[in-house]
């Protein structure tokens, strides 16, 4: 997904948050879309009943995790298999070696909202 591919975020708010998209935009069960939050690329995912937002390029080689496939808390990068731990950020399967950032997420009637900071 090019960057001109990426949803649009509203601008920010005072309590820090920017709506990134309706929860509506995401697809059911388990699964990721990539947006723009404040010119940052940020993949919202839903997984296990949560969400949770990160960024959205993975560290060894810079591809959309938005894309890739998602299961047990785990995003893996579609290009070269690495695997990411939603809640952390952290990888936990080669080739990655250096975590993505992790962005608190919260819900307000359909509105998925993130904090970068």
């Amino acid at each position: 997904m090019t960057e001109a591919q990426y949803r649009q975020g509203s601008t920010g708010s005072e309590d820090g948050y920017t709506r990134a998209c309706a929860l509506s935009d995401l697809p059911p069960g388990e699964g990721a879309i990539g947006v723009e939050v404040e010119g940052e690329p940020v993949a919202i995912i839903r997984a296990g009943g949560e969400l949770y937002a990160l960024r959205d390029a993975c560290s060894h080689a810079e591809v959309a995790l938005s894309e890739g496939e998602i299961y047990d808390h785990t995003v893996e990068c579609w290009l070269h298999g690495s695997c990411f731990d939603l809640r952390t950020g952290n990888p936990t399967g080669p080739p990655a070696t250096e975590p993505v950032a992790t962005y608190r997420v919260k819900i307000e009637g359909d509105g998925v909202f993130v904090s970068l900071g």
